[in-house]
């Protein structure tokens, strides 16, 4: 599976966010707009961060988003969020955070092979400050190795 497809609803270049829970927000609402989720995942998502912390900032200036598989997961799905000013999570080490991908996995089971991708991707120390940069979605596609659709 790798990565999901990332239709140009799922991308938001240079959103304004005043802390973590709106630059979560708007990694769900791009989910939904793509139609991969409902808003009760993005709600799962910020709950996620409310119980466990910060442990979604996975290396410096990247946040990467989830909740579990669910009635709010209608399809698989990615988001790439890019922010005009970074924001504060509360992670020791890898705040502040400029780019936020969002993941929706449909079913148990799926997920590992979409995080390993995703993994895979940010072993480049340089994809992030990429992603941060660009302009297009295509241009974050094509960073990403991913489909439209």
């Amino acid at each position: 599976m790798g990565l999901p497809p990332l239709p140009d609803p799922a991308v938001v270049l240079r959103a304004s966010a005043s802390s973590w829970r709106d630059a979560l927000r708007t990694a769900g609402g791009a989910l939904v707009a793509s139609g991969a989720t409902t808003d009760a995942y993005t709600d799962a998502m910020i709950g996620m961060v409310e119980e466990h912390g910060a442990y979604i900032v996975i290396s410096p200036g990247l946040a990467f988003a989830h909740a579990r598989p669910g009635s709010s997961v209608l399809r698989d799905g990615l988001a790439v969020v890019t922010l005009a000013a970074p924001v504060v999570f509360g992670h020791p080490h890898n705040d502040p955070v400029s780019v936020v991908l969002g993941l929706a996995v449909a079913e148990v089971g799926t997920h590992l092979e979409s995080i390993g991708a995703i993994a895979n991707l940010f072993n480049d120390a340089s994809v992030t400050g990429r992603l941060a940069a660009a302009v297009t979605a295509d241009e974050v596609r094509a960073i990403m190795g991913v489909a439209t659709a």
